[in-house]
Formats: structure tokens, C-alpha cells, sequence
């Protein structure tokens, strides 16, 4: 039921609002290091699914294992603990708290987490030289272009060193060019990393750089490759 070597796997899930079927028994599973595009038309759920995978919202029915642990049995506080710690995030539009410069929005879940503002930024300005956005650290996030704030929010999700990343279409709102960038960044720093990634897109171009990928269509999940 579980594919073997799973980081994060779930099966059979279904999830309706009011009458609508958002998930209609979709399965997933993805391995740590591995990078999987879940791709579909909108309204096919391939969002809900995303939330659901990383605990935001709660299934119908079916079961998601992160680590061995089964989400549905965790309490509020623990699935909170999970996304602060374990999880990272990026969004269409980064999500940037505009009120804190770049490098206190890198460092923002370490000090959630209790890491001191001195090594939490100091880790965030190494993620954000990794990231080439090193130069912007001082500036807010309504001072940099949209692809710099992206690779901001890129740099955030990964420099509290969880173990997935949940991005959901996170070029959207960029052009090609920078969309490419941002994208060879995401996925070059997570593989190095042996972090896995989910990554919610409709654009081949951007699906290009997973390891495989996943159609979502009418709720039901189908693995392109292998099935899930």
C-alpha cells in the first residue's frame, strides 16, 4: 500500500466541499532527495491535495505516513510542529512578511523554532548567498523584484533544513526567465540537500525539473512513471 523507501506517502484520499469532490481516492508518495511535480488543470485538485500532504487540511478519508507517523492521529500542536520544523513553503507570490527585511524573512521559522537571532540570521545569509540574493539582505521585500522575493521565500523554505518542501506553483507569477532560475536554484539546492520536494505546477516547462511526475485530474492521482 506504502511504497517501500517513502518519506511521505498517502492513499486513497477523498476530500469534498459541501457537495464538490475536491480528491476522489488520490495516491502520492515521495522519497527523501526525490523531486515529484504534481501537475493538472486547475480545479483538479492537485492544491488540495498539496494541503492535505502537508497536514493543513484534513482528508475525508485516507491515510498520509510522513517518517512512519500517520498525520490523521497527530494532535494541532504536533502538525504545526511538523510544518515549522520539518516542512518548508513557497508559494506563488513568496508570502514575504513585508515589514522585516530579506534576511529577517530567511530567518523568520528558525527563531519560531528558538534558534538566536545572530546564528538564525547567519544561516539565512548563507542560504541566501546560495540562493544569489546575498546583496538584498537589508532591503525589504517591496524593494526587490519579484524573482529576487522568490528566491527569498526559496531560501526561507530551505534554511530551516526540513525534510520536505511543499511549493506550489512557485513561478507563477514570474516571467520565463526568471521563473528558470528560480527553478534551477529550488531543485539544485534541495537535491544537495537530500530534501524532497512537491511541486504543485500546470507548466511543463517548470514540471521539466522534477524526477517524475504526477497527474492529478478529476482527484484521482495517476504516477506517470510507476504506479503510486
Amino acid at each position: 500500500m506504502i511504497p517501500a523507501g517513502s518519506l511521505l506517502a498517502a492513499h486513497d484520499l477523498h476530500k469534498a466541499y459541501g457537495p464538490t469532490p475536491a480528491l476522489d481516492g488520490a495516491s502520492f508518495s515521495v522519497h527523501p532527495g526525490e523531486v515529484v511535480a504534481v501537475m493538472g488543470p486547475s480545479g483538479s485538485g492537485k492544491s488540495t491535495l498539496l494541503h492535505c500532504l502537508a497536514g493543513i487540511i484534513t482528508p475525508d478519508s485516507g491515510s498520509i505516513t510522513y517518517a512512519g507517523r500517520e498525520l490523521s492521529t497527530m494532535s494541532d500542536a504536533e502538525r504545526s510542529a511538523l510544518r515549522r520544523s520539518e516542512f518548508g513553503f513557497v508559494f506563488q507570490f513568496g508570502q514575504l512578511v513585508p515589514e522585516l527585511t530579506c534576511v529577517e524573512n530567511v530567518a523568520l521559522p528558525m527563531r519560531l523554532n528558538g534558534t538566536r537571532r545572530k546564528a538564525a540570521e547567519r544561516t539565512a545569509l548563507e542560504w541566501m548567498e546560495r540562493l544569489e540574493v546575498d546583496d538584498i539582505g537589508a532591503k525589504r521585500p517591496g524593494e526587490v523584484s519579484g524573482g529576487q522575493g522568490q528566491r527569498v521565500a526559496v531560501a526561507r523554505a530551505l534554511a530551516a533544513s526540513p525534510k520536505v518542501i511543499f511549493a506550489d506553483e512557485p513561478t507563477g507569477a514570474l516571467d520565463s526567465l526568471n521563473g528558470e532560475r528560480v527553478m534551477q536554484l529550488l531543485t539544485d539546492a534541495a537535491r544537495s540537500s537530500h530534501v524532497a520536494v512537491v511541486l504543485v505546477t500546470h507548466e511543463a516547462r517548470v514540471a521539466a525539473y522534477s524526477d517524475r511526475d504526477i497527474t492529478v485530474r478529476d482527484g484521482r492521482a495517476r504516477d506517470l512513471e510507476h504506479a503510486v
